[in-house]
């Protein structure tokens, strides 16, 4: 009987980590910019690679291949975060502005969706300046 339910547990976490694998790419495929399919992918498909390392760690059982999954996952939750760091900064080093951002680079408080990339704001004249 615990078979069966470790068996079950371990196919609800591998169907839930392809699942999440699947709509971060489809988030790279819907997202507008850079910087919204970046979050999709980093985000997205390290829970879903957790889970599917979860889930084969389950089928492992207690052995050598389930520590050898854990310190893959532990590499995967440590790497992800930081790629995908290190992608945004060297994109905004190179100067590709969000979506959303102003013509000099400041985000904006108020989006809309159908604002253009670099569009001014229209509150944009009531702020003062700062020195």
């Amino acid at each position: 009987m615990s078979s069966m339910l470790i068996d079950i547990a371990s196919w609800i976490c591998l169907l839930a980590g392809g699942a999440f694998c699947i709509v971060g790419a489809l988030g790279l495929l819907r997202m507008p910019d850079f910087y919204t399919r970046m979050h999709a992918a980093s985000v997205v498909d390290t829970l879903g690679a957790g889970l599917v390392l979860l889930g084969l760690i389950l089928q492992a059982g207690l052995s050598l291949v389930a520590a050898k999954l854990a310190m893959v996952g532990l590499l995967l939750f440590f790497t992800g975060p930081v790629a995908g760091h290190a992608l945004a900064k060297a994109a905004m080093r190179r100067g590709l502005a969000p979506l959303l951002a102003d013509a000099d680079g400041a985000l904006s408080g108020s989006s809309s969706p159908t604002r253009k990339q670099g569009a001014e704001s229209p509150d944009k004249e009531d702020t003062p300046s700062k020195p």
